[in-house]
């Protein structure tokens, strides 16, 4: 039998492969393996490392010494093995879990396992068809430069796997070296380790953890070990970080396999759906870089920028956009106009119909291709419910007796008590979130005044500049202060929202995750989106006209410009958008970097991040080069997943202002997927493995996105472009079909003389005796001047209409998609059922055949002597151990396969013989 500790292959509880699985002595033997991963005899694995410094002079030393002696004493008591070592200030306590702990905490932990390989499971294919599979035969030859190398990542072998109980051994291989990959060796250690007490002042409820040590300094880290170094030839870790976090491979799909294997479920899923995301954004960009091309080369036969840009000497005079500033001339927004075309044109309804349509098809073919992933990595099966209380949750509890019974794990759990724990927390979580809400709409406030301020400074500066250079400068500056109080608003919404969710004593991780998850995500919702809404919808709607403009607080509102707001939305969605991604990368290069520096600060270990170490230890200490390292967190992925949903808000709430949005998202996504993985291989330690079935709280949230999308993009198009008016003005006003007169119909004309203000402005200028306004209003000839003409109310009508009419069309396609896109391909549904029949009927077999064994036994009992029975027993094991006193017997009551297989020496049930133990 192998030793527990010869485990080299790498994976987690699904997906089984044996590509990497190899006995240790041997490959110690030959000198060809690292040493450092194992105990001193070069045997038993470390499957987990705690590290903590020795510090004489510490006031807390000794209180700390004592609690580490109780909590490794408690581990022992569990069963781990531990082994000490010292180097400089900095202890390592090497974990190892022997075979026993891990069968037992398996059964606890419900963990799928590899089954036998027994006759029959051949008859199922368990690679499943692709949603692609049918372009493959014909763009071979060009595809195979874009999937993954399989010289590199060969294929895994695939094998049943069943949840593991210690009853039905007989169905699993626990022999086989890799039958325990360290990925699940590392979660058992870890779900031992996040359990154990420690003694603590006045019997602290949450005197128990890892976490907690860590959190108070007992210990400094906890971490399983990489099974490498990124250039070491031979491993796992250097395989993936060659040809898979190098930015140049970024046209290669991924090893979603080895990445599953190496880091987890939760991280492979991770990357799949940002590959799948990826993937999908680049029809979405190619959509998009055409529609902005149409408009670039369409823009010279516009007749309102003709009108505007080549009137020649005759000037429209339009009033002051502020109290302080002067009347200028339309002319100056030529540059202006010419923007608006590229956003506000013909093309920009089919892009805005495209990304609802693609949103959805998004989501559909992602839950396709998540299925197959699910099943692939034998997750069908898997019950979030099947989960363990989180130890917080229970330590909270722990005065209350257990009183429900799970329905699940039918196990008692104490139920949190709803008058006095769970409604006051509740109220208390949902109270703060509406004053992080309430503050960010302050700082929306405070932007809005920033940019009234500075577009004034700018018209009535010493030197003015332009309508058109002042509203762009003063939208982008604004925008950049804007982005930067996001950053500042964040930092601080993440810790609460971390705080206010332990309140509310949430019983799993994955229901506290996904708790957290809507809270950040409601907060950073309006964070980010508030500004990009208010200038959609709000900005210049209600603002009056000259003469009597609507003021709040005693200001007047922000207007927008002749050619409406849509192309400040597209400067304000660019820079928040695009700074938010440039800003986040080089965070992700050189953040790492700066936390690696302070970690070799804090524990005093500076000298180790020499660039040229010692060759002749550095194979030695895999667990002393691991400590270097920054920890992953069980919330990890939190940042790079909400990043993501973000962004893919920017590429479909507001894509009818900003149609190069995908593209730019597609770059970004492109460089994050490769930085994410290289992030993950050289900064941090290797994160323990996590089980979860898709990506969670994530999916409903990008569900809810597309839906809102369809509203958005319907009123941006309705009311925050020109759409509506041009289509008006071409069919009901223009006389041969056109735009010519355009302008002038968009204007309305005011009298200065009317209004006390603009006629102190206009002073000694004589000839100022009028000015327009973009607005549909009667002119001061009219016996009801300045009231909403009946052009206003038709183009409302239509207006409405339009969105109407957008949002059912749309909503018909949504649902044509859906339905037309099962979440199961019909091979992958008949697979499955496939797969549990065959399952189940090898149990049932198999508990048949080992009931009729011991039947067998029982009744030879009385046939036998007492080295008769010794040697049954021992048949069970021993190669040479036969059965000579009962062949009639056996025969009898055993099939000739049975019988076969105990004269060669083999456990008819299990199909073990001697000369595999």
């Amino acid at each position: 039998m192998a030793e527990p500790g010869s485990v080299k292959g790498n994976g987690s509880n699904g997906l089984y492969d044996d590509r990497e699985c190899s006995c240790p002595r041997e490959f110690y033997q030959r000198g060809e393996i690292n040493t450092s991963l194992f105990f001193e005899d070069c045997i038993r694995s470390i499957d987990f490392v705690l590290a903590y410094r020795i510090n004489p002079h510490e006031p807390t030393e000794t209180e700390n010494t004592e609690k580490r002696r109780v909590f490794e004493a408690n581990l022992a008591s569990q069963g781990l093995e531990v082994e000490a070592s010292q180097k400089d200030q900095i202890c390592f306590v090497k974990i190892h879990a022997p075979l026993e702990v891990l069968r037992r905490y398996a059964e606890i932990l419900k963990l799928r396992m590899p089954m036998k390989e027994i006759p029959g499971m051949s008859v199922v294919n368990r690679s499943t068809k692709s949603i692609f599979s049918s372009l493959k035969t014909v763009f071979q030859f060009f595809l195979r430069y874009i999937y993954v190398d399989e010289n590199v990542f060969p294929k895994r072998a695939h094998r049943f796997t069943a949840i593991y109980s210690r009853d039905k051994e007989y169905l699993f291989d626990i022999r086989q070296d890799c039958f325990f990959t360290t990925a699940v060796r590392s979660r058992i250690v870890e779900f031992i380790l996040d359990r154990q007490r420690f003694p603590a002042k006045n019997q602290h409820d949450m005197a128990f953890g890892i976490e907690r040590l860590i959190a108070e300094g007992v210990y400094c880290a906890a971490y399983p070990l990489h099974d490498g170094e990124i250039k070491e030839t031979g491993t796992m870790r250097a395989l993936l970080y060659k040809h898979w976090a190098c930015v140049h491979k970024w046209y290669r799909y991924q090893p979603l396999d080895d990445i599953k294997e190496y880091f987890g479920v939760k991280i492979g899923l991770y990357f799949a759906w940002l590959g799948y995301y990826t993937y999908m954004l680049l029809l979405a960009s190619i959509v998009g870089v055409i529609c902005f091309l149409y408009s670039w080369f369409s823009l010279k036969n516009y007749v309102p920028v003709k009108d505007i840009c080549l009137r020649g000497n005759t000037n429209i005079t339009m009033c002051p956009l502020c109290d302080w500033c002067n009347f200028w001339d339309l002319k100056e927004t030529c540059n202006y106009a010419k923007v608006t075309y590229l956003i506000d044109n013909p093309s920009t309804v089919f892009f805005a119909v495209f990304m609802s349509f693609w949103a959805t098809l998004f989501l559909e073919l992602w839950k396709r291709y998540s299925a197959e992933i699910t099943h692939r990595w034998d997750l069908t099966g898997f019950d979030v419910h099947e989960e363990h209380p989180r130890p917080q949750y229970l330590a909270r509890l722990e005065h209350i007796p257990p009183t429900r019974v799970d329905y699940v794990t039918n196990i008692k759990e104490p139920t949190v008590p709803f008058w006095r724990m769970k409604l006051p927390a509740t109220v208390f979580s949902f109270s703060v979130v509406l004053l992080l809400i309430a503050l960010a709409f302050v700082a929306l406030l405070a932007v809005v005044v920033y940019r009234m301020s500075m577009l004034a400074a700018l018209k009535v500066g010493a030197s003015p500049m332009t309508t058109s250079s002042a509203i762009v400068l003063a939208t982008a500056s604004a925008a950049f202060v804007n982005l930067c109080l996001l950053y500042i608003l964040n930092y601080m919404y993440n810790h609460l929202a971390e705080y206010l969710t332990e309140l509310e004593m949430w019983r799993t991780q994955t229901q506290f995750d996904d708790s957290l998850t809507l809270k950040i995500y409601l907060l950073q919702f309006v964070n980010y989106y508030a500004s990009i809404f208010y200038i959609a919808f709000f900005k210049g709607k209600f603002v009056g006209h000259p003469g009597q403009y609507n003021k709040l607080f005693d200001y007047r509102q922000e207007e927008c410009s002749s050619g409406g707001c849509l192309t400040e939305l597209c400067i304000q969605l660019a820079i928040i958008m695009v700074g938010k991604q440039a800003f986040n990368t080089i965070l992700e290069v050189y953040l790492p970097m700066f936390w690696r520096k302070v970690l070799a600060i804090q524990v005093g270990l500076s000298r180790l991040f020499n660039n040229t170490p010692n060759p002749d230890k550095a194979k030695d200490e895999r667990w002393m080069r691991d400590f270097k390292l920054l920890d992953w967190g069980a919330r990890g992925l939190f940042p790079e997943y909400l990043e993501m949903v973000l962004q893919y808000g920017f590429v479909t709430i507001f894509v009818a202002a900003f149609p190069l949005a995908p593209f730019f998202a597609l770059l970004n996504n492109i460089l994050e997927m490769r930085l994410d993985a290289k992030k993950l291989l050289t900064h941090h330690k290797r994160p323990v493995s996590q089980r979860v079935r898709d990506i969670g709280v994530w999916y409903r949230i990008l569900d809810c996105i597309g839906k809102l999308s369809v509203i958005t993009n319907g009123f941006i198009i309705a009311f925050t472009s020109d759409m509506i008016p041009r289509l008006v003005y071409r069919n009901y006003v223009s006389k041969d079909g056109t735009l010519n007169g355009y302008l002038d119909f968009t204007l309305s004309e005011f009298k200065v003389s009317d209004s006390p203000t603009l006629n102190s402005l206009a002073g000694d200028l004589t000839n100022i005796t009028t000015c327009r306004y973009t607005d549909f209003r009667l002119p001061p000839s009219s016996p009801e001047k300045y009231n909403l003409s009946s052009m206003f109310y038709i183009i409302l009508a239509c207006r409405l209409g339009f969105v109407v009419v957008f949002e059912n069309f749309v909503a018909l396609v949504m649902i044509l998609v859906r339905w037309c896109i099962p979440d199961m391909s019909v091979e992958l549904r008949d697979q499955i059922r496939r797969e549990v029949y065959v399952t189940n009927e090898i149990i049932i077999e198999q508990e048949a055949h080992r009931a009729r064994f011991e039947r067998a036994k029982r009744s030879s009992s009385v046939l036998q002597t007492p080295v008769d029975q010794d040697l049954d027993a021992a048949s069970i094991q021993e190669p040479n151990a036969k059965f000579i006193n009962i062949e009639k017997l056996l025969t009898e009551n055993l099939t000739q396969i049975e019988m076969d297989a105990i004269i060669h020496g083999e456990n008819p049930i299990t199909g073990i013989s001697g000369t595999d133990c």
